[in-house]
C-alpha cells in the first residue's frame, strides 16, 4: 500500500508543474485581455471627458469668430474693445479712448453681437 502511495504521490508530483504552465498560459491571456479593457476604457474616457468637449468648445469658437463684423465687442487676453476692422488673420480693436490695438483673430477670447452690447431702452 505504501508502495501505492509513492507512485501516486509520484504520478501527481511529476503532472503538477504541467498543471502549473497551463494555468499560468490561463492566467497571463486573461491579464492581457484584461488590460486591454482597461486600456479601452481609458482611451473611452479621454475621448467623452475631454477630447470631444474641447473640440465642441474649439469649433464654437472659430463659428463666433467667423461671424465678426464691425462694431462687435470683443474681449481677447482680457482687453475689451470694439471691432474697427476685420482683415485676413487679424483684427484691429478700438478702444474706449479712441487707441486702436491689433490683434491675431485666435487672441479673441469672447464675442459679443453689437445688440447686445448696447443697454436695451424701457419701453414706456
Amino acid at each position: 500500500m505504501l508502495k501505492k502511495f509513492l507512485s501516486f504521490v509520484f504520478l501527481f508530483s511529476a503532472s503538477l508543474p504541467l498543471l502549473a504552465e497551463e494555468e499560468e498560459a490561463v492566467r497571463s491571456s486573461g491579464s492581457f485581455y484584461q488590460t486591454l479593457i482597461m486600456i479601452a476604457i481609458a482611451i473611452v474616457f479621454f475621448y467623452f471627458i475631454l477630447w470631444r468637449p474641447e473640440q465642441k468648445r474649439r469649433k464654437s469658437m472659430e463659428q463666433k469668430r467667423g461671424a465678426m463684423k464691425k462694431g462687435d465687442k470683443v474681449t481677447a487676453m482680457g482687453i475689451v474693445g470694439t471691432i474697427d476692422k476685420i482683415q485676413d488673420q487679424t483684427v484691429i480693436v478700438k478702444m474706449v479712448d479712441g487707441s486702436k490695438i491689433e490683434f491675431v483673430k485666435a487672441a479673441i477670447t469672447e464675442v459679443r453681437a453689437e445688440e447686445e452690447g448696447k443697454p436695451q431702452e424701457a419701453s414706456s
